[in-house]
């Protein structure tokens, strides 16, 4: 079954409405590509944050593995003075 759809009517002249339906369409594609850089923007500072995080992890983790050392060599000289 096929849907047939009557053509509008406009009073308006067309070049009135070439002119209206033209703005139209630029003003939704410059909302469209607006929102597309930002959401590209927003992507790429969560990876750069992701980054950084892990970068922050891993000195973190590194710390505490040096931290850990450090008090089992303290212990070690602990005990050798006793």
């Amino acid at each position: 079954m096929r849907i047939v759809r009557e053509r509008k009517t406009y009073r308006s002249p067309q070049r009135k409405l070439v002119r209206f339906f033209e703005d139209s369409r630029d003003g939704w594609k410059q909302k469209c590509q607006a929102a597309k850089r930002e959401a590209k923007a927003l992507s790429n500072n969560v990876a750069a944050l992701k980054k950084s995080r892990q970068q922050w992890k891993s000195k973190a983790r590194q710390h505490r593995d040096e931290v850990e050392r450090l008090r089992q060599e303290l212990e070690e000289v602990k005990s050798s003075l006793r």
